[in-house]
């Protein structure tokens, strides 16, 4: 029997993070990637990527000169001796190896992957984004994504919280019919949704607290740094509430855990991705909407923040809270959709404020949430006032005309909730195959 052949009737799959945990002088099998070639005099030492992390195996030529190392990217499995070696990685490398490729040679890659960063354009990285996503520092930024999702789902989950997934085929707009890509649904018109809105409102009629991550669709001609025309929400409705603050606490308690969980999950991808990630404050810093104009130096009837307002805001945030946080309520309710709560805490009570907000992270906003209405009879004056006939919302209205809790929620982009982690200049640096005004492959 030769000694591939034992290497592999005796011995497990070693994972490169393993690796050095592995006693010196026992077999190992790793398998992966070719990460690199450093050809030396009498040796080759080849570095091997799995999702682990990388491994270092020492080639040594044989009798009859140099011996074959598949290119970079090739997939193959290396059965070899675990050697102490205190310049490896982990102190461990592979010694006498016996490397089988697992397919054909690979091709050159587009960018040099075993550089330690990318020197390659956006557009470069992008339309090559199957192969540049191997790179290390590349994919650390989605592994913060993942672990960022698993704090999302487990907070929620502890909270009480029931995941659903809702229709992304809709038959018509959540909230401006602008915005939507419509599409033909077996020879009638139909729309992808822009959210879960509607449907999440529902299902609190069922469970009570339910949360959802999924894709939205935004057929906004937006070419900015910050927009995409498809992305990952991270949606959450809940029941029983006094108002929109109740919702921005159970917010807070969300990014807790979502920054918990990159510590925990993503520790390693932290330092790869270049990311800085927050201290979530104990208490949220607020300024309510017509506060935030004034200290910003905005007209007292501007009905939005712009984005130079958005970072002054933020600014202001860190420097007299120190927090990377800062939530503004009380948005006017013009520029609010139809089922959002007017304002009913104490203070101005002349219909222009409602009971939401937005949570701007580092100057972004990041978070919009908010306490929606729930008495049928406000919604059929909400949607008269908007010249609409409260039929066309049939499906959606009949969970309010069989009683509905007060209640809200808020919803988080993904990837600008990622991008703001690693200080990402355009969005589209932390999306695996982002979909915009001009991209649609690969």
């Amino acid at each position: 029997m030769s000694f591939e052949t034992a290497a592999r009737a005796t011995t497990v799959r070693t994972l490169n993070a393993e690796l050095p945990h592995a006693t010196p002088g026992e077999p190992v099998r790793l398998q992966g990637w070719v990460h690199r070639r450093r050809e030396l005099a009498a040796l080759t030492f080849l570095v091997v990527r799995d999702r682990t992390g990388l491994a270092q195996v020492v080639v040594k030529d044989g009798p009859n000169g140099r011996r074959s190392v598949p290119p970079e990217e090739t997939t193959v499995e290396v059965s070899g001796i675990a050697t102490a070696n205190p310049q490896a990685p982990g102190g461990i490398e592979v010694t006498e190896p016996v490397i089988r490729p697992l397919t054909e040679p690979a091709a050159t890659p587009p960018v040099e992957l075993w550089r330690p960063t990318l020197n390659a354009s956006l557009p470069v990285l992008l339309d090559h984004a199957p192969v540049t996503w191997r790179h290390p520092a590349q994919r650390a930024k989605w592994e913060l994504a993942a672990a960022s999702l698993r704090g999302f789902r487990s907070t929620l989950d502890g909270a009480g919280f029931t995941e659903i997934q809702t229709p992304k085929f809709v038959e018509s707009a959540t909230e401006s019919g602008a915005n939507v890509f419509q599409v033909d649904y077996f020879g009638r018109p139909a729309y992808l949704a822009q959210s879960p809105q509607f449907f999440k409102q529902q299902m609190v009629g069922v469970f009570e607290r339910v949360y959802e991550v999924g894709p939205v669709f935004r057929a906004e001609p937006h070419d900015t740094v910050r927009h995409l025309a498809e992305y990952v929400s991270l949606d959450a409705e809940l029941g029983f509430i006094e108002d929109h603050r109740d919702v921005l606490q159970v917010l807070r308690e969300v990014l807790a855990g979502m920054v918990n969980a990159v510590h925990e999950y993503a520790g390693t991808a932290i330092a790869l991705a270049g990311a800085r990630v927050p201290v979530v404050p104990d208490e949220i810093p607020v300024l309510h909407f017509r506060d935030a104009l004034a200290l910003v130096g905005a007209p007292e009837d501007e009905p939005d923040l712009a984005p130079e307002h958005e970072r002054a805001i933020g600014a202001w945030a860190l420097a007299e809270h120190g927090s990377d946080f800062v939530a503004v309520e009380g948005y006017p309710m013009a520029k609010r959709p139809f089922y959002t709560h007017p304002w009913s805490l104490p203070g101005s009570q002349d219909g222009r404020w409602s009971n939401s907000f937005d949570l701007l992270f580092r100057g972004l906003e990041l978070v919009t949430g908010g306490q929606r209405l729930h008495r049928p009879s406000d919604y059929d004056a909400a949607i008269r006032s908007r010249g609409e006939d409260p039929v066309t919302y049939a499906a959606y209205l009949q969970a309010f005309e069989h009683g509905m809790p007060p209640h809200g929620g808020f919803a988080i982009g993904l990837e600008r909730w990622t991008a703001r982690l690693v200080e990402a200049a355009n969005v589209r640096e932390v999306t695996l195959f982002p979909r915009d005004l001009n991209r649609l492959s690969p």
